[in-house]
């Protein structure tokens, strides 16, 4: 078995009962878009979070941006699906990132719905949850784990 295919057990057996394939860990997904290049991305926070807050530097053809809900507002996205038709097939192992890992697990389990048959939740987010003073980024996510991101 690969390196890849233990991630994706192990991202499997983490989430029994779940109505989406699994979920891995933010260092695992950043191991999965390294080692296969057809492993996308797709980060479900609004443009202005990916704007203001940054982005996990990936390469470009790995990354998907579709919002799951719209800024200002935070009305639901009606287009959610067809956008990700854009970013990626059913075929893909898709890995949903937002920033602190609540409407990834919505986007899997809709992705899921629509035919994804290896729609990810990307445990933790971006930013993960808040610490005791109120901050993000340093309890946990793909910036706290200290993986590539750009941004502010």
């Amino acid at each position: 078995m690969t390196t890849t295919d233990e991630i994706l057990a192990d991202a499997r057996a983490r989430t029994p009962g779940q109505p989406y394939a699994g979920a891995v860990t933010p260092r695992e997904a950043f191991e999965l878009l390294q080692a296969d290049p057809r492993v996308k991305l797709v980060d479900v926070r609004t443009n202005a979070e990916r704007d203001w807050v940054g982005r996990p530097a990936i390469p470009e053809t790995q990354h998907g941006a579709v919002q799951w809900t719209l800024y200002p507002g935070g009305a639901p996205n009606p287009d959610f699906a067809t956008q990700l038709q854009n970013v990626a097939t059913p075929d893909d192992v898709v890995l949903f990132l937002c920033r602190s890992g609540v409407r990834s697990r919505h986007a899997a389990r809709t992705a899921t719905e629509l035919g994804y048959r290896n729609a990810f939740d990307i445990l933790e987010g971006f930013e993960g949850d808040r610490d005791p003073e109120g901050h993000r980024k340093t309890v946990g996510g793909w910036c706290k784990a200290g993986l590539p991101w750009i941004g502010a």
